[in-house]
């Protein structure tokens, strides 16, 4: 049996604040007990300590902030070196960038290679889940799943079906990919701390024939998330219309395949119809925010709080390579800027709810991660000033917890990252990269 545990300042969301305002608790001198990787108890340092074993280790942080690891909903592995590529929008990027580096993964070396690049960022951000795409070959979705699974964090993906609109070597043919797919099912899902995502490119890049071979695919497997793109542009939600005329709304795409359930996980959704809010809402689908991609890209600015109105379960993702950082500190960063050219500004509360428990509810990871309820899997992040100058005086200065989380997100970034923790183990220290490998 391993036991310890940790203190500092604490904080976690309990649900989504937009709904309860209270839904997060803070202890600013706190103590979390982790025994075997879960958490055991959370409370009040002057409590716990007159109930701990003085035989137990205690790790102290002062001048920090613990809260739950993050959780980036929508980001491609595949994409880690070409981050910052120049493009006039979503179609010349991928093109001119996306597809060319994705041909590289065919060589399973190489994609082992950027696997481990690809976790390494993670972990160096504070990131401990993520629902991820790989790209159609299948060597590349093994060798992020074995690196997954050696580092023992919880993670989701799949290889991408894709098998038309691209360029030859990243097409997988109808029923060649799905039954690549099954075989990666077969293989990975449920293995250790592993999940599988169906994961479609968009619909733009799959026959009516892999639609319909998908669709299928995800009604035998329901317990499976579905994970692709939804209305990131003007442009894209045209062209895709005009490949599936039947459909009178880019959802409906989706839809007429039997593809939006509540296991169903959109990244993008910038230029929805209510109709399609209300659809997505009442089938418990959810809506992944990408502020750097949009922006980046030109694709367009997402309303957070419109979204929320209808009922749409959110989270937020990096989107690398189209999106600008690893870290989620700046795509919250992003995110609040969006909300208030949108006019619906997000508080810190809601931000960090969507960086972490409401990821993990939209990857329906929330009883394993997400909080720090008693025995969740012990996955934090510890933060602290690092060399900012302007955060080193918000941790003397700041009134409330809020102000404080405020100031992680608009001013934080990979270098306030001091620690990062998988199921109660210490896999990144900013000093220094722990390559574990479990028994």
């Amino acid at each position: 049996m391993s036991i310890f545990a940790v203190r500092g300042l604490i904080f976690h969301t309990t649900d989504d604040p937009a709904a309860n305002l209270r839904a997060w608790q803070c202890l600013e001198d706190g103590i979390l007990v982790i025994e075997d990787g879960k958490i055991q108890q959370l409370g009040p340092a002057a409590e716990l300590l007159q109930q701990l074993d003085s035989s137990i280790p205690l790790l102290e942080y002062s001048n920090c902030l613990i809260c739950p690891g993050f959780v980036d909903c929508h980001i491609h592995y595949a994409q880690t070196r070409i981050i910052g590529s120049p493009a006039s929008g979503l179609i010349e990027w991928l093109e001119r960038h996306t597809f060319p580096e994705e041909l590289k993964f065919e060589d399973d070396e190489y994609a082992a290679t950027v696997a481990a690049e690809f976790f390494h960022e993670l972990l160096r951000n504070g990131t401990t889940s993520a629902q991820v795409y790989p790209t159609v070959h299948v060597g590349s979705a093994n060798q992020f799943f074995r690196q997954a699974e050696r580092l023992g964090l919880r993670v989701t993906g799949g290889k991408v079906l894709m098998d038309r609109n691209a360029i030859p070597g990243l097409l997988d043919g109808d029923q060649k990919g799905i039954d690549e797919t099954e075989a990666l099912i077969q293989a990975w899902h449920g293995k250790d701390r592993l999940s599988y995502s169906i994961t479609l490119r968009f619909a733009g890049t799959s026959t009516e024939q892999q639609m319909q071979a998908c669709g299928n695919l995800i009604k035998k497997h329901p317990d499976l998330l579905f994970h692709t793109h939804l209305s990131e542009t003007l442009n894209e939600i045209e062209w895709t219309l005009g490949l599936f005329p039947e459909c009178a709304d880019y959802l409906g795409v989706y839809e007429f395949y039997g593809m939006v359930t509540d296991h169903s996980v959109f990244a993008h959704c910038i230029h929805l119809s209510d109709s399609e809010c209300d659809r997505m809402a009442t089938a418990g689908a959810s809506a992944v925010l990408c502020p750097t991609s949009n922006l980046f890209l030109g694709s367009g600015l997402v309303q957070p709080s419109r979204l929320r109105d209808h009922g749409i379960q959110l989270c937020v993702g990096t989107d690398v390579g189209g999106g600008t950082s690893f870290s989620m500190l700046r795509t919250m960063q992003e995110l609040f800027k969006v909300s208030q050219l949108s006019g619906d500004s997000l508080n810190a509360y809601d931000l960090f709810y969507l960086a972490t428990l409401g990821g993990a509810r939209a990857l329906r990871q929330d009883r394993y991660i997400g909080s720090f309820e008693s025995k969740k899997e012990a996955d934090f992040v510890v933060l602290d000033a690092g060399d900012c100058r302007l955060l080193q005086r918000k941790f003397k200065q700041s009134n409330s917890v809020e102000d404080l989380l405020f100031s992680f997100v608009i001013l934080g970034d990979a270098s306030n990252v001091r620690e990062t923790w998988s199921l109660g183990r210490r896999v990144y220290q900013r000093t220094r990269w722990f390559n574990i490998r479990r028994s």
